[in-house]
């Protein structure tokens, strides 16, 4: 009886440790996966410039970033003034960045140096603007890529579905939300957004 029972009981830690083995293994996974989403920073990724000049996403340490593909012929092309009244009342703490796009519908159709002077002319846009880019298929930016695989941002899977859609970085690189077409900064999810995210500083 007494053998049985210290086998039983050699039994019972033997099933303890491998739980507790399994359960380690499945941390270990769980941390090695969240640390293979991390790696993928915002601030590695570089844009070219509407005049041609290599940008480094670095240079938005520290500030709010809200990403738009922009087109000069969309019902949504006023909202080159809505953002770019919103740019010049935070830009202390906040940059729009621009990337023109000609895949839906052929709204932007006009050439880098057409596109900077049309929204120059109409709209005295002074946020930075990048050269036409594809934000879908198998062309999609390296930022557009980013911005729309959850392993490489942690979570969101969202692609443009038209014009004007945007995205919202916070000031440590973290994709924190998409907002459609229509969202304008007096929007309140908008609004709500960047409250939370001053708050969570």
């Amino acid at each position: 009886m007494k053998f049985k029972y210290i086998a039983a009981c050699l039994v019972g830690i033997q099933v303890w440790l491998t739980g507790c083995f399994n359960a380690n293994k499945n941390v270990s996974a769980q941390m090695s996966k969240e640390m293979k989403i991390s790696s993928e920073s915002f601030y590695n990724l570089k844009a070219i410039s509407i005049d041609g000049k290599e940008v480094s996403m670095s240079i938005y340490k520290g500030k709010k970033v809200i990403i738009l593909n922009v087109a000069s012929e969309c019902g949504y092309t006023p909202q080159y003034g809505d953002w770019q009244k919103f740019y010049e009342n935070n830009s202390e703490e906040a940059v729009v960045l621009g990337f023109p796009c000609n895949q839906f519908m052929g709204q932007e159709p006009g050439t880098e140096k057409e596109i900077a002077s049309f929204c120059q002319k109409n709209y005295g846009v002074t946020f930075p603007l990048f050269e036409k880019i594809d934000v879908k298929g198998k062309n999609q930016s390296p930022i557009y890529k980013w911005l729309s695989d959850p392993s490489k941002n942690g979570w969101c899977n969202e692609v443009p579905s038209w014009n004007f859609c945007k995205y919202l970085v916070d000031e440590n690189g973290k994709l924190i939300h998409f907002f459609a077409s229509g969202t304008k900064p007096e929007s309140t999810e908008f609004f709500e957004a960047i409250a939370k995210s001053s708050k969570s500083k």
